[in-house]
């Protein structure tokens, strides 16, 4: 007699392996749960908007990262680590696996003799009537569901859950009783769920469902489980309300399971919370996997504020915290780019007795890199190996994407061997730092070779590295060799994502082609791709600068690139050149033309009209600029459609934009649009803008602490698009305030001495009111009696916008300031970026009558009491 139903063959397509879902195979571990201690009412919203209280630390500021005094280099193993987090790109899922929870054993009442099964399964190698025949032999020994749910279990543990399947379709048929294989079907669900095999675990339980002995609670938690930790939190929810309709209540794991479900989906901390109330309702206490769930829903989207009161509530219902605890918290911390606190949380660890391992200081670390502290960065290493902490791939491709960021491409190759010898092969990710990196500093015959070098260590590139390399070549003006990689990124199967669409609009912005990049993002939304802040940020920067090209194209006589034309471009650049209308509604599928190409034939056009306009460009006429500036504004109205959320690179943007526009009439229409992103930073600009600069500056002062909690490049560009729209429009003691202001707060770094002004940092707003601010001092060092050095020098290098606007631009404008106001500087003929003149010659300018007159800026608009102030 057959012993197991037709259809539950291991080798033929059993009715729940025939599925849509694609596999994953990366497993998860969830703990034992520990019971809280007791419970108060809560809602979402005590977590996003009150005050955050001053644990998990109680120190009132942060210094660079030292040594901790209270740690000893033997008090942190060295640890089995390394194997862990050679080749894992998630934290979480180690952090989870090691360090800080106690190991609980877990309750079993299995027989020796399922052990004795178990391992006679893990040797057997044969055929499907092999195995049959071995369960076979065990079926008068075996003791009921609990040694079959044990045998699944450690079978799932080994990652052999076709064995697994076969002896759940053995054990589920001969067992009569419902409850029995229900415990039997949650076993196989759930192991099928820490294998990724959704699939498959969606069908065992939905055939278990219509047998009459999966409608339990558990069976339930084990698919949402299940779907949650491939990401279908649509489906976990969907099973989860279905509850109801067969009488069954969520218990603990059924919510914690729906939480985490939602939080890997992606969803929103508000909405998660959702259930966490709903749970409390129900009288279901929330357990430490619980908040750990919530706080990765915080880390995934950046609430620190919200992640850090969660943490705080643990502390209040005395629910203990774990390394996972910290880890995420620090996660969430420093994505929200509060690096100050993320270092107190880190020195505060050892003191609770949980020790930070591999994944914290990787985690700090990299928050410190994103946020351009290299420094901090760097020290946080040399604490990991004063403390023994063995680095792992992730840490070590943080410390090269470091390395190559600053242009130290000998240490980041020393970092390479390191890796090597520490039996840790280079991924996708060290490649695409190291192809960055050399980008970024212009060094494209290296990233030639270092994309060659990946391809002969077979290791194959993924979607950020063809990102990478498109941007690259974008930016470089490259545009025939980043044609090709998009050719080579089509031909092995991938598809254009937000970041390689981001890419291009960008380059095309900066080009000029406001008209194509709008199509692009047409196109974009047509994919089924949303576009990011990122995105927008590259439009609304791009207003007016086609006007600034066209202006350096008469400047640079044979400007033209020296790319030769390839034959392919020569139809497509035609086609897209010549339209003449602008788009209006930006963002909305069919509102624009159709295109009739494909997304393919798209971007090759485009990248065609790059090289072909660095040939020709064409001017435009005060039609074409209101039609761009309508465009524009169509932007703005689709990141409020769509509720994304501006940053300071958009205000920047904007205030970019602002100084673009030929009348105060275009900048104030813009403005409008700021009001509605920030009051605040509205109000300063504005106010600033109108000459309300008494009333607005105590404003602007904590807007200036804001933005200098951000990273050094994001701080230094919000100072320079407001002084460039300040100077723009005539408002140049304002201009040279906040400048002032900005070398104050050290936003530039070493910019100024008595010998030296070092402007290549700087827009050419901000370096024209600080050459007059530089030379006001040091005319007050005249004025007091002291000697000037010998040789004084103003540097402008390439200028901040070199790649955008051509070599020298900054040079040009200074050099016109200069001769200007009758300064007595000259180009150095060793550095054609580099003024210089004596001291002595200066000196006897700077006491000419006329030479205060020249120095000393005014604004167009004065303050008038009697109108009020914007906020």
């Amino acid at each position: 007699m057959a012993s197991t139903p037709p259809h539950c063959s291991i080798t033929t397509t059993k009715p729940y392996q025939n599925n849509p879902y694609p596999q994953n195979h990366l497993k998860n571990h969830r703990h034992t749960p520990n019971p809280p201690k007791y419970h108060r009412p809560w809602t979402p919203q005590r977590f996003l908007n009150r005050a955050t209280s001053p644990s998990p630390s109680s120190s009132s500021s942060a210094t660079r990262p030292t040594r901790f005094p209270s740690l000893s280099p033997l008090q942190t193993p060295k640890s089995d680590l390394s194997s862990d987090f050679s080749g894992r790109r998630s934290t979480r899922f180690v952090s989870k696996m090691h360090f800080g929870r106690p190991k609980t054993a877990m309750a079993t009442r299995h027989s020796l003799v399922a052990e004795d099964a178990l391992h006679h399964a893990i040797q057997f190698s044969g055929n499907d009537e092999g195995i049959h025949n071995l369960i076979l032999s065990f079926e008068s020994k075996l003791c009921g569901s609990d040694d079959y749910t044990y045998i699944l279990r450690e079978l799932g543990n080994r990652g052999e859950f076709e064995k697994a399947v076969r002896f759940y379709e053995f054990a589920v048929k001969r067992e009569r009783r419902k409850n029995e294989q229900g415990k039997l079907a949650s076993a196989m669900i759930s192991t099928l769920g820490r294998l990724g095999k959704v699939g498959i675990a969606k069908r065992v339980f939905e055939t278990a469902l219509a047998d009459g002995y999966g409608n339990t609670v558990y069976a339930f938690s084990a698919i949402i489980s299940a779907y949650g930790r491939s990401g279908y939190y649509e489906d976990a929810i969907k099973v989860f309300k279905s509850m109801k309709s067969y009488g069954l209540r969520p218990n603990l794991v059924t919510y914690n399971a729906v939480i985490d479900a939602c939080g890997k989906g992606g969803m929103e901390f508000k909405q998660v919370a959702e259930f966490f109330d709903e749970m409390q309702r129900n009288g279901v206490q929330p357990d430490r996997i619980t908040f750990n769930s919530l706080l990765a829903v915080c880390s995934r989207g950046g609430s620190w504020e919200a992640a850090r009161n969660l943490f705080d509530e643990m502390l209040n219902r005395g629910i203990e915290q774990d390394i996972f605890t910290y880890n995420t918290l620090l996660d969430a911390i420093c994505k929200g780019g509060q690096m100050d606190l993320a270092f107190e949380i880190l020195a505060q660890m050892p003191t609770k007795n949980i020790m930070p391992n591999v994944v914290t200081y990787s985690t700090v670390i990299d928050g410190y890199a994103k946020a351009g502290r290299f420094n901090d960065a760097l020290s946080l290493f040399g604490e990991m190996k004063y403390l023994g902490i063995p680095l792992d791939r992730v840490s070590y491709n943080t410390l090269l994407s470091i390395f190559a960021k600053l242009g130290k491409f000998e240490e980041a190759l020393d970092i390479v061997k390191e890796m090597a010898s520490a039996g840790i092969r280079k991924d996708a990710v060290t490649y695409n730092a190291l192809l960055g990196g050399y980008g970024k500093q212009g060094r494209y015959d290296e990233v030639k070779s270092v994309f060659a070098e990946m391809k002969q260590e077979h290791v194959l590139p993924n979607l950020l590295t063809y990102s990478t390399l498109i941007d690259v070549y974008s930016k470089g003006g490259l545009y025939k060799e980043a044609m090709e990689i998009f050719r080579e990124f089509k031909s092995v199967g991938l598809r254009a994502d937000v970041v390689l669409y981001s890419a291009l609009i960008d380059a095309l912005c900066k080009n000029g082609l406001v008209e194509s990049a709008v199509s692009l993002l047409d196109e974009m939304t047509k994919e089924g791709i949303s576009p990011n802040v990122v995105t927008y940020n590259s439009m609304i920067d791009s207003f007016g600068r086609s006007s600034t090209m066209e202006c350096l194209a008469d400047i640079n006589e044979g400007g033209a690139s020296d790319l030769e034309e390839d034959e392919s471009f020569s139809s497509s650049s035609t086609s897209l050149s010549s339209s003449n209308s602008l788009p209006l509604a930006v963002g909305k599928v069919g509102s624009l033309s159709k295109l009739t190409e494909t997304e393919d034939h798209q971007i090759v056009k485009i990248f065609g009209q790059l090289v072909a306009e660095g040939n020709n460009r064409i001017k435009k006429d005060c039609k074409q600029d209101m039609q761009e500036l309508s465009c524009i504004l169509e932007v703005f109205h689709k990141m409020h459609e769509l509720e994304i959320k501006p940053n300071v690179v958009t205000f920047s943007a904007i205030l970019n934009a602002c100084s673009r526009c030929n009348s105060f009439e275009e900048a104030s229409m813009l403005l409008e649009e700021l009001r509605l992103f920030d009051n605040k930073v509205y109000g300063v600009a504005h106010g600033l803008l109108m000459g309300y600069r008494e009333n607005v500056w105590v404003q602007a002062q904590s807007l200036f602490d804001e933005v200098n909690a951000m990273d050094g490049s994001t701080a230094s560009a919000f100072y320079n698009a407001l002084t460039d729209m300040l100077w723009h429009f005539g408002q140049k003691r304002g201009a040279q305030l906040v400048v002032l202001e900005g070398r104050r707060r050290k936003v530039w770094e070493n910019v100024w001495t008595d010998s030296c002004l070092d402007l290549h940092l700087m827009s050419s707003g901000a370096a024209r009111a600080m050459v007059h601010a530089w030379l006001l001092n040091i005319r007050s060092i005249v004025d007091e009696g002291h000697e000037l050095p010998k040789l004084l020098s103003i540097l402008t290098g390439w200028g901040k916008h070199s790649k955008v606007m051509g070599d020298g631009t900054l040079r040009r404008v200074v050099e016109a300031l200069l001769r200007g106001m009758g300064a007595p500087f000259h180009v150095a003929k060793s550095n054609v970026g580099r003024f210089i003149s004596t001291g002595s010659v200066v000196e006897a300018w700077l006491r000419e009558s006329g030479t205060l007159k020249v120095l000393v800026l005014h604004d167009d608009k004065h303050e008038q009491t009697s109108l009020p102030l914007p906020l």
